[in-house]
């Protein structure tokens, strides 16, 4: 990816614009080991320059980290966080492309829905299994 004035990825905070971070700073302020940076430059999702054989961080760099990570954070795969990544390179206007956007994050609502609802019927079934054990117990322990 270019580094055009087109590109909205947000800025990381903190770091003034020219600024750059080695690795080790990277990592440090992204709370993530350095193989995590490299696993996501190896797929494509950010470039960091190279000072000789180092790698280095722009403030361009450190806020798609963060992108990343939220994505991750979220759920979506590698692959969805590329493709919205490469929204943000994009003109905002391009309508076509935030309605692929907003499709991604319905189809995760969707799905984090469904798995609450799962979560709270079996969260349900424990607390009426529980409460019959407990019931048990007692019966049993005044009986005695």
């Amino acid at each position: 990816m270019d580094h055009s004035p087109t590109d909205n990825t947000p800025p990381f905070e903190g770091m003034a614009q020219g600024d750059l971070k080695s690795i080790a700073e990277a990592s440090e302020a992204l709370g993530v080991t350095q193989r995590t940076l490299r696993f996501y430059e190896d797929k494509g999702l950010i470039q960091p320059q190279r000072v000789g054989a180092m790698r280095v961080y722009s403030r361009r760099e450190m806020g798609r980290m963060q992108l990343i990570l939220r994505g991750k954070r979220l759920g979506f795969s590698i692959r969805e966080i590329g493709e919205f990544l490469s929204l943000y390179a994009m003109d905002k206007g391009q309508v076509g492309q935030m309605q692929h956007l907003l499709g991604g994050v319905t189809d995760r609502l969707t799905e984090l829905r469904h798995q609450r609802d799962a979560l709270e019927q079996t969260i349900g079934e424990l607390e009426a299994i529980e409460t019959q054990a407990r019931s048990h117990i007692e019966a049993t322990l005044k009986q005695d």
